[in-house]
């Protein structure tokens, strides 16, 4: 069965382009011109992975709006923003609301359907039986790679694809530090550093609201990112 992707986006000719290219890639595509039209059918059916623009006709930021109300309904649906808007204060909103990517419209056609499968290859991992499941147990965490999930203390911390991803990559080698493109490379992302910092943020926060006392990833300035061996 192939991927259903959703796209939000006003402008109706940017609409069907990438409606064109994706369905050429072979990928189901449900195209929608406003928030509300988009959250009605995703109340009923969620799609395999949503690419939202951030302004949406009359609602300037009704791409965060949208992407806010998705994250509440899946903590691990890709999403991705694809937008004009190349300022960091908008990149790192995005980023902060729970994206896993974001990319702007100046991106080449190819660079963005590479950018599309990436994502699908990371979350078919959690859909692929595996004779034995990987698991990795590190102090008060426990990570299983074949469901995507990771617990913190017994509970479970709602990562994105792309930040369990990155905690993956830092748990691998405790102790060790990984740079910002280490990270990227692991994660399967291409962004700037200060969006993987972004996204540091964001895993610490969603570890923190289970422990106050969490502290097990430390920045390395200059260098990266590692997870404490005293964790």
């Amino acid at each position: 069965m192939s991927r259903r992707i959703a796209i939000v986006e006003d402008e109706a000719a940017i609409r069907q382009n990438y409606t064109e290219l994706l369905e050429k890639q072979g990928y189901q595509v449900q195209a929608f011109s406003h928030r509300k039209s988009a959250m009605a059918e995703f109340e009923q059916r969620l799609p395999d992975l949503a690419i939202i623009d951030i302004g949406l006709e009359d609602e300037i930021d009704g791409g965060f709006m949208l992407c806010q109300a998705l994250r509440q309904m899946s903590s691990s649906l890709p999403i991705i923003f694809l937008t004009a808007r190349d300022n960091d204060f908008d990149t790192v909103s995005g980023l902060r609301m729970g994206a896993d990517d974001y990319l702007t419209k100046d991106i080449s056609l190819p660079h963005m359907t590479a950018r599309i499968a990436a994502l699908f290859r990371r979350i078919e991992v959690s859909k692929t039986p595996v004779a034995t499941e990987e698991i990795i147990n590190h102090g008060p965490l426990s990570l299983f790679a074949d469901q995507m999930v990771i617990h913190w203390l017994g509970k479970t911390v709602d990562l994105t694809v792309t930040e369990f991803w990155m905690v993956y990559s830092l748990i691998k080698v405790p102790g060790h530090v990984k740079s910002r493109q280490q990270l990227m490379d692991d994660a399967k992302v291409f962004v700037d550093d200060s969006t993987i910092t972004s996204h540091v943020k964001r895993i610490r926060k969603k570890f923190i609201a289970i422990d106050d006392n969490f502290d097990c990833i430390d920045t390395v300035y200059g260098m990266g990112y590692r997870w404490k061996f005293d964790a």
